[in-house]
């Protein structure tokens, strides 16, 4: 038996579809997947035949539910425990893969057709890089998207830091530093998405784009999202989140008093010291653009490769799941501002990441 492509394709209409294809993995992306998708985007961006791409999953559990943890696991597990530094980092296979991953996000977030992502079931991590960049988001009422690297002692990347940073009231530092999963509701809350259908109408919607238009295809099936659950705490989300250390954040967490607020100091708790200081600078310290963010989130995941929370920490939640990581640091006030200084250094010449010139629309006809 033939196994089928990772990456399905097809023109319709007009309408080119990009289908994510292993769906026993929820579509977990590796690096074939990463260079079939560029080139596809490419081909479809310089073809006058095409009018609009919809990124859609395989199978019924998501659209991705991020890269390959294992195979990262590898690299991690070697680099950290050899002394390794940045130039073996950078020639590993993750870091090969990322490179081309994040060139890819930036091509999304600049295409210059409609790009549909169907942002349904399952949206995590890698995910997000190849739906939440897009210029038209669609989330259902099965989405449940995250950002979920600190979970794994890892730092959310993919152009994660960008989309979180800019969420007003400090709601994207609360999904960037808990990992928890978002519904469709929320993340169109968040600014994540933009666009509501329920899952049951995501044929007919994907089959009004070619027979109509998107414009009109959106009209007729997009609805009014149901409350968001993250909305209605964005009173305490907000104070909480603004405190200035992760120590302090627990702290003002567990002083909100609430339910949901007491669950969250907890479950930032258990996490990486290490890997929440550093999210929570990439999130305070933005960069004013997604090609100086990807930059600089690219140094970063280098750096989380010779951590090793990082291998510990994918050790823990996905190779033995004994959900007891053992991080660096055992106290968040632990980590010192030179431990959070040498993910962000700049990395040797050569080795920084270059992101490629934008996908050309054809401008013949």
């Amino acid at each position: 038996m033939v196994d089928e492509p990772s990456v399905l394709s097809t023109i319709d209409a007009g309408v080119a579809t990009l289908t994510l294809n292993r769906p026993k993995s929820i579509n977990a992306l590796d690096h074939p997947m990463v260079t079939a998708m560029d080139e596809l985007l490419h081909g479809w961006a310089a073809d006058p035949q095409v009018s609009a791409v919809v990124l859609v999953g395989a199978g019924e559990r998501g659209l991705c539910a991020g890269g390959d943890i294992v195979a990262i696991h590898r690299d991690a597990s070697a680099l950290s425990s050899s002394g390794a530094g940045d130039a073996e980092a950078a020639a590993c296979p993750s870091a090969l893969f990322w490179a081309d991953e994040y060139r890819l996000n930036a091509d999304i977030a600049r295409y210059p057709k409609p790009y549909v992502a169907i942002m349904d079931g399952i949206v995590m991590g890698g995910g997000v890089g190849v739906s939440a960049h897009a210029n038209t988001r669609v989330v259902t009422d099965r989405t449940r998207l995250a950002m979920p690297e600190v979970g794994i002692g890892f730092v959310p990347d993919v152009g994660g830091t960008h989309l979180l940073a800019r969420v007003p009231d400090n709601l994207g530092v609360y999904a960037g530093l808990t990992a928890g999963q978002l519904s469709g509701a929320d993340a169109i809350e968040l600014g994540l998405a933009d666009h509501y259908i329920p899952a049951a109408d995501l044929g007919a919607f994907r089959r009004a784009i070619g027979e109509t238009s998107l414009d009109d295809a959106l009209a007729k099936y997009a609805q009014e999202p149901p409350e968001s659950k993250i909305a209605g705490q964005r009173e305490w989300i907000s104070q909480a989140f603004a405190a200035d250390s992760i120590a302090e954040i627990i702290d003002r967490c567990s002083a909100a008093g609430t339910d949901d607020a007491k669950k969250t100091a907890a479950t930032i708790a258990g996490k990486s010291p290490l890997a929440l200081a550093v999210t929570l600078r990439s999130l305070r310290q933005a960069e004013p653009t997604l090609p100086e963010t990807l930059k600089r989130e690219f140094r970063v995941s280098l750096r989380s490769l010779l951590n090793p929370d990082m291998a510990e920490g994918i050790r823990a939640q996905v190779i033995d799941k004994d959900r007891n990581p053992a991080w660096r640091h055992t106290d968040h006030t632990a980590v010192t501002p030179a431990d959070v200084d040498a993910f962000f250094a700049p990395l040797p010449d050569g080795l920084e990441l270059v992101i490629n010139p934008a996908p050309q629309e054809d401008s013949s006809v």
